[in-house]
């Protein structure tokens, strides 16, 4: 039920959001046209978010052949989690990561990089996989993927509030439109709006699904070990990915790129490692993740909490 409500007030702010960014370039016309964009969106969102993601991706369904090892151990693991079989999908980059997407588990995909098959161990990969598994009998993977899709349509929105801005936001303050100013101000709180919902429903899941991940396999090592993996490898082989669905991997496939860290949609690794292995998290200097206390982003995290 919490995940039913957390997916229902998603929506519903994101089409706020989106009506307001339609009534600040098009005034009252602008905010019905935004209003059908948005139920368009919700509906697209729904049925059909997870195939725009892997299509965002080039992503392929794999074979038991083409993949074996990750084919199996996604077979012994759902079993093991009391999931149907999802299917395993391969995104073609070099950098290690991984998803899950789809509506529900009976339509689930994981999705794996080919980097992350050829980086793991076998031990390290189950951790991965195990955690994907984990978000699907969490159920969380409907609300990550329509968060993918709506903020990247909050993005686009914003990016032609900033043209109008330029081009035909000198109108005024009148019935037509926000005017220069509210254009303006539309085009940074959009995206920021976007990215702070994201924040808001990942992070804590993240370490539930790690959790999940650990009574699945029964093995805590494998997965704080892949996760070391990914953290080192994601400086030193960016990522191709979108800001929009950095939420959905396992790790954040955007920690190379400094701007992204003041919007970090994960834990710090070292921490997640830390609560896998029962031991003090130990940070590195250059992490500039900033820290939890009563800021507007904790309070956010707490109220998508408060709704399982």
């Amino acid at each position: 039920m919490g995940n039913q409500i957390r997916t229902t007030l998603l929506l519903t702010i994101m089409t706020v959001v989106i009506m307001l960014v339609g009534k600040m370039i098009g005034g009252t016309g602008g905010m019905m046209i935004a209003l059908v964009i948005a139920g368009g969106m919700n509906f697209f969102s729904y049925w059909y978010s997870d195939k725009i993601v892997l299509k965002m991706y080039k992503a392929e369904e794999a074979t038991e052949q083409e993949a074996s090892l990750a084919y199996r151990i996604v077979d012994v693991l759902s079993k093991e989690a009391g999931l149907p079989m999802p299917k395993v999908y391969i995104i073609p980059q070099d950098s290690p990561n991984a998803f899950a997407t789809g509506r529900n588990p009976e339509n689930a995909v994981v999705a794996v990089t080919r980097g992350l098959l050829n980086t793991m161990n076998p031990d390290e990969l189950a951790g991965v996989l195990a955690h994907e598994l984990g978000h699907i009998k969490n159920r969380d993977i409907l609300i990550g993927t329509i968060a993918a899709t709506m903020a990247g349509a909050i993005m686009m929105l914003a990016s032609m509030a900033r043209w109008s801005a330029i081009f035909g936001g000198f109108r005024g303050d009148d019935d037509e439109g926000g005017g220069f100013f509210g254009l303006i101000v539309m085009a940074i709180i959009a995206p920021l709006a976007a990215t702070l919902i994201q924040m808001a429903i990942s992070r804590s899941r993240e370490y539930l699904a790690d959790s999940t991940a650990a009574r699945i396999t029964g093995n805590t090592e494998g997965l704080a070990s892949a996760l070391e993996k990914l953290g080192a490898y994601s400086r030193q082989i960016p990522m191709q990915a979108q800001p929009a669905t950095a939420h959905m991997f396992i790790t954040n496939p955007l920690a190379g790129k400094n701007l992204m860290k003041f919007f970090s949609t994960h834990p710090p690794i070292e921490e997640r490692v830390a609560r896998l292995r029962g031991t003090k998290a130990i940070r590195p200097t250059d992490d500039s993740t900033p820290p939890s206390g009563n800021s507007m982003t904790d309070q956010g995290r707490n109220f998508w909490n408060n709704l399982s």
